[in-house]
Formats: C-alpha cells, structure tokens, sequence
C-alpha cells in the first residue's frame, strides 16, 4: 500500500493535517485521477479516511492504520538497527587502527 511513492507523499502531506482533495493535488503535482486513485487505496487499507466538507471531500490520516504499519515494520527496524550497531563498531574498530 506504501510502495508507491505518490502514495507516501499524500500520507506525508496529510500527517500535516487534513486536507481537500484539491490541495493535495496541488501539493503534489499530480493529476486529480491520479491522486484519487491512490486516496482510495489509502482508504481501503485503513490509513486515511474522508469526510464531507460542502462540495468537497478532505482527507486525514486514521492514526490507527499507521499503527498496524509500524508493528509490521517494528521487527525490520530492530534487524537494521542492529546491523547499523554492528558497523558502527566496526568504524570505530577501524578508527582506532589508524
């Protein structure tokens, strides 16, 4: 859902706060179709969601989805940070022989 770049872009926009349709089209530089596409994708997979504001629909992020995003991503953060961990010892090994 967040392998398309379009896609983090919208969710990196929003994270600023709600916003219509149109703005994230110009925020983003991307064609309306496009955006909306990607909105309902968003939306289908619980990260976003819409509401009515007059004649058009402004989205927001659902802190709830972005939370089932970080437990799935969690234990891929722990094995780079651990490797990182690793090479910055072995940097510092290196330092210390020159």
């Amino acid at each position: 859902m967040l392998a398309e770049p379009p896609r983090r872009r919208i969710v990196g926009q929003l994270r600023e706060g709600p916003d219509p349709v149109g703005e994230l089209v110009t925020a983003l530089t991307v064609s309306q179709p496009s955006v909306s596409r990607h909105l309902r994708v968003l939306r289908d997979a619980g990260l976003v969601e819409a509401r009515k504001d007059a004649q058009r629909r402004v989205y927001e992020l659902r802190p709830e989805g972005l939370a089932d995003v970080l437990a799935w991503v969690e234990p891929y953060r722990r094995l780079w940070a651990g490797r990182l961990d690793a090479l910055e010892r072995h940097l510092d090994a290196e330092e210390g022989r020159r």
